[in-house]
């Protein structure tokens, strides 16, 4: 005998998929109602720009990133970008502030806001520099961005305010290598010694590190019976750093060996420091 369907039970078996998948939409539903409700992107803006007026930096990064979630080719949404970044900077979120920036950085290259961007990137990783004696990431992200700013947007008001930043991680940055080179030369590994007081020389030549990078130098390069560099490094030293103690000391190491100044055009002190004009030997100033 033929069965009849139990329609009954299949409607059931509808009705409970009905609501699971009802269950499942709940969270993107949300979201979707959000866009869809969402208001102008003239007054999401505008209710931006008054949390941040008020001080309520997070909140206003929050709205800012709904604009641009709700209205993303409004007129509005390309700033609403960077602007969250600046909120969320000016709120205490670095990591929140980076992204945001980084985010219009490779959206938005070259436009208007970019030296905007770039400068709050260069900001979050400037704040959280840590002494010359521990970890320099954040230094080195910090003068990249820096570096961006000079090179890309000479003529932005971010990039004119750079240099004095520049000159302080350069510091920290040279400081660093020092303190790690002076560490090797105590456990008497010159060549590891070495490696770090070149990348002062090759690298960090504005700051005033570098006059005792090349002592350092000179004494790491007798140590291990290279002469001609230990002279190379003392003849640069002396001849644009005359007055300097690191000079005295340098010279007077040198000639308790017998030895004089004399610069080697093959040596890598030479070559680096003539690829800057207006501290090379030989260069103009």
């Amino acid at each position: 005998m033929r069965k009849t369907p139990n329609w009954a039970a299949a409607i059931v078996w509808c009705a409970m998929g009905g609501v699971a998948l009802a269950l499942a939409g709940c969270a993107s539903s949300t979201d979707a109602t959000s866009i869809l409700n969402a208001d102008p992107p003239e007054k999401m803006y505008a209710d931006a720009d008054a949390l941040m007026n008020k001080g309520k930096f997070e909140d206003a990064a929050r709205k800012f990133e709904d604009l641009d979630r709700s209205h993303p080719y409004s007129p509005e949404a390309r700033r609403s970008i960077v602007l969250a970044a600046y909120a969320y900077y000016k709120a205490g979120k670095a990591p929140e502030a980076i992204a945001s920036a980084e985010r219009y950085t490779v959206m938005h290259p070259g436009t208007k806001d970019a030296p905007l961007a770039h400068h709050i990137i260069a900001s979050a990783y400037f704040d959280d520099m840590n002494p010359s004696n521990r970890d320099q990431a954040a230094t080195r992200k910090a003068l990249e961005q820096l570096k961006i700013l000079k090179s890309r947007y000479p003529d932005s008001t971010y990039a004119q305010n750079a240099d004095n930043r520049i000159r302080i991680a350069e510091d920290t940055l040279a400081a660093s290598e020092m303190e790690v080179g002076r560490y090797y030369m105590k456990q008497k590994n010159f060549v590891a010694a070495i490696n770090r007081f070149k990348v002062v020389v090759s690298d960090f030549q504005t700051t005033a590190h570098v006059e005792e990078a090349l002592m350092r130098l000179t004494e790491c390069y007798m140590a291990l019976g290279v002469t001609h560099e230990a002279q190379t490094a003392v003849a640069v030293l002396g001849h644009n750093f005359p007055q300097s103690k690191w000079y005295r000391d340098a010279y007077a190491l040198l000639k308790s060996d017998g030895l004089a100044p004399q610069q080697s055009n093959d040596s890598w002190i030479t070559k680096a420091w003539k690829a800057v004009p207006k501290l090379g030997l030989g260069g103009p100033g």
